[in-house]
């Protein structure tokens, strides 16, 4: 499926977006996938935990584990998980090293994974066993075709799979429970990078992966550094800290959540970013950031030698290859990006690909459509 030619009719603004962040408005912010934003609210819960450390590190500290397991708690309740199965962690990129690590594997074992795939994860899988990577053409028409391009690459050697929910550059579904349980009846272990599903994806967990980690720092407006990895019952147990703490005792979640005297704020406060979600309506959110992406890939797909990728409906990314020669490599895609940000003041993401690079844009509740009318005015003069 491929964006109209025409512009999509922009969706109103939703009441009240901008107000709920601080970002600056002089600033077209298009690139929410990459780090987020915190709403106000949710700031403010986590200074108030912050003053609440001050005032008696010894209190806070040690009530930690127990408030993180009520965290858990309601972050599970958010994303249908079961709370002694998921563990609060920094990013998807550790989540990545903690499953890998917890996967028996013998010599001339292979890992499977991507063309797609985020850097860090993917070297995650480099570090444990070769890899073997699928090329995933951009232009792949729909879910089938991935997931069949996906299973055609398997090996006798093949004992693990590490996919994308969301594809980062991309941004398509890849890890669809059709080809997650396609490999399970395989017999392959399943690692899913979701990065981008909480917030974004309703049910981020319905999939069934043995091991999946997601960043709650960026659809699901927590602080940042605040992610979370779930395993399934099966592997829980060879779960190890990536550094040994005094919960070892526990077991996981508690072994992998402490982290002596760290900064526990973030984390204790994410919770509060997807009840925000809940409290405006989440698939209301979910809805107004996909037709607000929609709208901006439409604008763009009107530039001569811009192509809109085939896309997965409902996500509030959208992705664009740029003209041949253009952002081909890191350097360039990087250039590009910065000269947007430094002199049209808009934020966006530039991916490179050999031949030809690619834009991806976001949507989110502080986005307006001039904003997005702003980049496809003057864009044309950047690619020339």
């Amino acid at each position: 499926m491929t964006e109209p030619t025409l512009p999509a009719e922009p969706p109103a603004g939703f009441p009240g977006g901008p107000g709920l962040f601080r970002l600056d408005p002089g600033v077209a912010h298009l690139n929410h996938g990459s780090f987020g934003a915190v709403p106000v609210p949710v700031q403010e819960a986590q200074a108030a935990l912050r003053a609440e450390a001050h005032a008696d590190p010894d209190a806070f500290f040690l009530a930690v584990p127990d408030r993180l397991a009520a965290a858990r708690t309601r972050i599970a309740a958010h994303l249908g998980a079961d709370p002694d199965g998921i563990a609060f962690i920094a990013n998807a990129t550790e989540g990545a090293n903690l499953a890998l690590d917890a996967i028996p594997l013998d010599d001339g074992d292979e890992i499977l994974v991507t063309d797609h795939g985020y850097g860090t994860v993917v070297a995650a899988a480099a570090r444990r066993a070769p890899v073997t990577t699928v090329a995933l053409d951009p232009g792949l028409p729909d879910e089938d075709a991935v997931r069949e391009t996906v299973l055609a690459a398997l090996t006798p050697r093949t004992r693990v799979a590490v996919l994308d929910h969301v594809s980062s550059p991309t941004a398509r579904l890849i890890a669809g429970p059709r080809l997650l349980a396609d490999l399970a009846a395989r017999g392959i272990t399943t690692v899913v990078d979701g990065a981008h599903a909480p917030g974004m994806l309703a049910e981020p967990l319905a999939g069934g992966a043995d091991f999946w980690f997601g960043n709650l720092h960026k659809w699901g407006y927590a602080p940042p550094g605040s992610g979370i990895l779930a395993v399934a019952p099966q592997h829980r147990g060879r779960i190890r800290a990536l550094v040994p703490s005094w919960e070892d005792q526990h077991g996981f979640p508690r072994s992998v959540e402490n982290r002596a005297t760290a900064d526990y704020t973030g984390w204790l406060a994410a919770p509060e970013g997807l009840d925000l979600q809940q409290r405006l309506g989440a698939d209301r959110v979910r809805a107004h950031n996909s037709a607000l992406a929609a709208h901006g890939a439409a604008l763009l797909a009107q530039i001569p030698g811009l192509a809109a990728l085939p896309h997965t409906p409902g996500l509030a990314m959208r992705t664009l290859r740029l003209p041949p020669g253009v952002a081909q490599t890191q350097d360039g895609a990087r250039a590009l990006r910065e000269e947007l940000a430094a002199r049209l003041r808009v934020r966006v993401l530039i991916w490179a690909w050999p031949g030809a690079g690619g834009i991806r844009i976001c949507g989110q509740i502080y986005n307006r459509p001039g904003e997005y009318e702003r980049l496809a005015a003057a864009l044309p003069d950047y690619l020339r």
